[in-house]
């Protein structure tokens, strides 16, 4: 609830007397990114370089507006639960139970529901792939969300050694676009209005790949 000048303000002091370099913002609407924005270049202050926020293959909210908005102004996305809460890890598959861990023991609490059937069509589409290139469903998660507009990061979550390990052998290689398109068909969803509308008309930036050029 704190004026957004006060708050960029404050920010725009630490960026002057040396003590951050870059500053970014988390979980924004849309129409609070662009307000922040605006008050930057009103008062010359330092202007957000990077959005933190929640992106995944059953999870692509951010794609209506907050993509769009970030092409549009340069805005980098950091991506936070890149896995879905876990339920793209391959653990938990079609017909079978939930493998014990975070979804099991409640630690999806708290984040957006997932309709089994979509999970399951999704993680069937990565299983496909991931027998195609012999990487783990997690890598295959992770890549997809490397190759899309506007991200520039991703933030695991792992809990041990061998999980980190894993989450970084998503780098290195890329996903052909004939298997992007299957991952993009099989996590496709109806967005809210107006953005279904809006699919029907070029009225925002069309995806392009990014390059670090643009921040």
């Amino acid at each position: 609830m704190t004026p957004v000048e006060e708050t960029l303000g404050a920010l725009d002091h630490l960026i002057k007397s040396g003590k951050v370099r870059y500053i970014g913002c988390s979980n924004f609407s849309g129409w609070h990114v662009m307000k922040s924005l605006s008050v930057s270049e009103r008062y010359r202050f330092a202007r957000y370089a990077v959005y933190q926020g929640y992106y995944s293959l059953v999870g692509r909210d951010y794609e209506w507006e907050l993509m769009p908005l970030g092409i549009d102004q340069g805005l980098g996305l950091m991506v936070w639960s890149p896995l879905g809460w876990g339920r793209l890890t391959g653990k938990i598959r079609r017909g079978q139970p939930p493998a014990k861990g975070r979804i099991q023991s409640g630690g999806a609490v708290g984040g957006p529901p997932v309709p089994d059937e979509y999970l399951y069509k999704t993680v069937d589409a990565l299983d496909k792939i991931a027998q195609e290139t012999g990487k783990t469903i997690a890598q295959i998660a992770l890549n997809w969300l490397l190759q899309r507009p506007s991200v520039v990061n991703l933030v695991v979550g792992a809990r041990n050694e061998e999980q980190l390990k894993e989450n970084l052998g998503a780098v290195g290689w890329s996903l052909t676009s004939s298997q992007i398109n299957a991952l993009d068909a099989a996590s496709s969803i109806t967005p809210a209005y107006p953005y279904w509308h809006q699919q029907q008309f070029p009225r925002n930036p069309p995806p392009v790949p990014w390059t670090s050029e643009k921040i």
